[in-house]
């Protein structure tokens, strides 16, 4: 065949020279005559629709000498069993418990500031204190009178053990010396809300109210402090979710900001589902040594919701769909060298991760699927393997 394609070209080659000689398009176009133009115009235009029917002709008829065109070209891969994971991914954000606004306990002006922003503090730790307006010279004389009350009632208490005096006596000393001693209590107690004190050990983040102001009991703020140590990432998980999702499930924490990842894990649990959402809540508890995660800091949670140890994954690309909603793929029977038959497989499939999803019935560990070239061959057709 390749003989008589040359044999064809070479005459025509030859054919068109000798009309070329006597007939050149340069001498053509030199008549300037339209008439003339247009008819060696024709004549070409023939002459190359006469080629291209010859050599369609000829394709015709290497393709039906030559049977291995028509079998499609495939790439396979080879299904294996392997470890997978499944991760829900979600966004939470960083809180911490210990991250409050200090407020007064009592009305005044503030007397004292003893700490400075940044500063670290103690859980006691004296932070400021207010104007008592008088009370710790009322809590002075309340403690003389006490002492007055303790003496005489031990001096009739003596008396009363050496069977003298009368009974009334010392009960009432022993009265009198007691509502002393709560008087002088709850002074003190009221005078101690004039010290401002850490609830907890931490950082002063803000001083929000400046030495000498006014301040009203449970209104005015006057510091945040803060305790980075113990924090937790805080977040809504779809319910769905509910028995996959539980304390001590492995999460992967990403910080877009900081371009930090962490392994942590799930610490408790929500037990109650939100009607307006059907989401339930969740805390993972974070690390955070250096200080450098900060609270309301967005995180980017993987949180390991199934795990399979021999899995077989497939690229979802390679899936089709009948008419029936079943899911099929091809793979190879016969194989024979690089040639095989490709045939229909009827398969259920799990829980995706990327591009791969899980296969959980109809394939078997070393099978060998289509991949490129999967969605044009048909069941039962021989196809050429090329990935060899």
């Amino acid at each position: 065949m390749k003989n008589i394609l040359t044999l064809i070209i070479a005459a025509l080659f030859f054919t068109s020279c000798g009309n070329e000689e006597k007939n050149t398009i340069e001498s053509v176009i030199a008549t300037n005559d339209v008439e003339t133009i247009q008819k060696k115009r024709d004549e070409i235009v023939t002459q190359q629709q006469e080629i291209h029917d010859k050599i369609k002709l000829l394709d015709e008829k290497l393709h039906e000498l030559n049977p291995e065109k028509k079998i499609p070209l495939i790439t396979t891969f080879t299904a294996k069993a392997e470890s997978f994971n499944h991760f829900v991914e979600l966004q939470g954000s960083v809180e911490t418990k210990q991250n409050i606004v200090i407020t007064p306990e009592m009305g005044g002006i503030l007397n004292r500031v003893y700490v400075k922003k940044g500063q670290k503090v103690t859980k006691g730790q004296l932070l400021g204190t207010i104007d008592d307006g008088g009370m710790g010279q009322q809590v002075a004389q309340l403690q003389i009178q006490e002492d007055l009350a303790k003496t005489t009632f031990e001096r009739q208490e003596r008396l009363w053990d050496q069977k003298i005096g009368s009974e009334i006596q010392y009960l009432q000393a022993k009265s009198n010396y007691e509502g002393q001693q709560k008087a002088v209590s709850q002074m003190q107690s009221q005078l101690g809300k004039s010290s401002v004190k850490a609830p907890f050990s931490g950082t002063i983040d803000n001083i929000i109210t400046e030495q000498g102001s006014v301040v009203s009991p449970g209104q005015t703020e006057l510091f945040r402090i803060v305790n980075l140590s113990d924090m937790y990432i805080e977040t809504d998980v779809p319910e769905t979710y509910l028995n996959d999702v539980v304390v001590g499930k492995d999460v992967k924490v990403n910080f877009p900001v900081l371009g930090r990842e962490i392994d942590a894990k799930i610490r408790q649990t929500g037990d109650f589902i939100n009607p307006d959402n059907r989401t339930f809540k969740i805390e993972i508890a974070v690390p955070n040594k250096d200080g450098a995660i900060k609270p309301n800091l967005t995180a980017r949670l993987k949180i390991n919701d199934y795990t399979s140890e021999k899995a077989l994954l497939i690229p979802q690309s390679i899936i089709s769909e009948n008419a029936e909603g079943e899911q099929y793929i091809y793979v190879l029977q016969e194989k024979n060298d690089n040639k095989a038959i490709a045939t229909q497989v009827i398969i259920k499939t799990g829980k995706t991760q990327g591009d791969v999803i899980e296969v959980l019935e109809g394939l078997k560990n070393g099978d060998e699927i289509i991949v490129e070239g999967a969605r044009s061959v048909k069941d039962g057709q021989t196809v050429k393997i090329i990935n060899y």
